[in-house]
C-alpha cells in the first residue's frame, strides 16, 4: 500500500526547525546520530541542501515529493510521471552548477545529477511502494528496482539498463577500455550514508573548482560526520579556514583532530603549522 504520510521521526523532526535558525551542519550531524542506517534520503539531502540556502523549508519539499507520488502504482507509472509527466532531466548542459546537487533545487527545476535525480525516484518510489534501492556504481549512480536485473538510469530519461547497458554506461563514464574489467560488484546496494557522502563529494569538487571557500567549508564540516574521511579531507577543511583569513580556526581544528586521527598526526601538525606562520 502507498505510504504518503510524513508522520516518522525525522520529519517530524525537521518540521519542528521550521520557523527558527538551525545551524545546517549541526542539524545534518544531528539526524546521522546514532547507529541506524541514518535518516531518510528526502530528510537528509534536504538537511544538505540547507547548508547553500539557509532559508529553505524542506516542508514544502516533503509536500512536492508527496505530490510526485500521488497516483502511482508501478514502477512503469513511477517512470512515466517522473520523466514524461514533469519532465525530470539530466543537466547536460550544465553539469557542474551546484544547484543539480541540492534536492530542493533540483525538484524546483527538475535537472540533476544521477545521484539527485535517483534520490528523487527513490523517494517517489518509497512513497508509493515501489521498491527500489541506490546502485552506487563507480562514475554514474543508478536505481534497481528490487527483484530484478534491471537498472533504471534516472539521468537519462528513466531508460532502464540491463547488465550489459550498465557495462557501457560504465565505459563511457569511467573512459574505460575492454582491459578494465565490469562485475556485478561494480553494481552495489548504496547505504543511506554512503548516497549522503557522494553528494557532498559532488558538491565538494563543484564548489572548490568554482572557488567558493565559503560553501566548501559548510560541505567539509558535513563530509567529517559521515565514514570514509582521511587525511585529504581534513587538511583541506584547514585550509579552507586559510582561504576565508581564519588561519588560527583552522590550525586549531586541525590540531583538534589529532585525538581522533592519531595515524595522521605528523600530517595535521605539518598543516597546522603552515597556517599559523600565515599569521606572521
Amino acid at each position: 500500500m502507498p505510504d504518503n504520510r510524513c508522520g516518522d521521526r525525522q520529519r517530524a523532526l525537521v518540521r519542528r526547525t521550521i520557523g527558527y535558525t538551525v545551524d545546517a551542519v549541526e542539524h545534518f550531524i544531528g539526524l546521522l546520530a546514532g547507529r541506524g542506517p541514518g535518516p531518510d534520503l528526502d530528510v537528509g539531502a534536504l538537511a544538505i541542501a540547507a547548508g547553500a540556502d539557509p532559508d529553505l523549508d524542506p516542508g514544502t519539499w516533503l509536500q512536492e515529493l508527496d505530490r510526485l507520488a500521488q497516483g502511482v502504482d508501478s514502477l512503469e507509472s513511477l517512470i512515466h510521471r517522473l520523466f514524461v509527466e514533469e519532465r525530470f532531466a539530466g543537466n547536460t548542459t550544465n553539469y557542474y552548477d551546484p544547484r543539480n546537487s541540492l534536492l530542493h533545487q533540483v525538484l524546483r527545476r527538475k535537472l540533476g545529477i544521477p545521484i539527485t535525480l535517483s534520490i528523487v525516484c527513490l523517494e517517489v518510489g518509497r512513497r508509493a511502494g515501489v521498491a527500489l534501492e541506490g546502485i552506487s556504481m563507480p562514475g554514474h549512480f543508478l536505481v534497481r528496482p528490487m527483484a530484478t536485473d534491471h537498472y533504471l538510469d534516472a539521468f537519462n530519461g528513466g531508460t532502464l539498463l540491463d547488465l550489459a547497458g550498465c557495462e557501457a554506461l560504465f565505459r563511457t563514464a569511467n573512459q574505460a577500455g575492454p582491459d578494465v574489467p565490469f562485475e556485478r560488484h561494480l553494481l552495489t546496494a548504496a547505504p543511506r550514508r554512503a548516497i549522503f557522502a557522494r553528494v557532498l563529494q559532488n558538491l565538494r569538487a563543484v564548489y572548490r573548482n568554482l572557488g567558493r571557500p565559503a560553501d566548501l567549508e559548510w560541505v567539509l564540516r558535513m563530509r567529517l560526520a559521515l565514514p570514509g574521511v582521511g587525511a585529504e579531507e581534513l587538511i583541506e577543511l584547514g585550509h579552507t579556514f586559510g582561504q576565508l583569513a581564519n588561519f588560527r580556526d583552522g590550525a586549531k581544528f586541525l590540531e583538534s583532530q589529532i585525538p581522533r586521527w592519531p595515524q595522521h598526526t605528523e600530517l595535521l601538525q605539518y598543516a597546522a603549522r603552515s597556517l599559523r606562520a600565515q599569521l606572521n
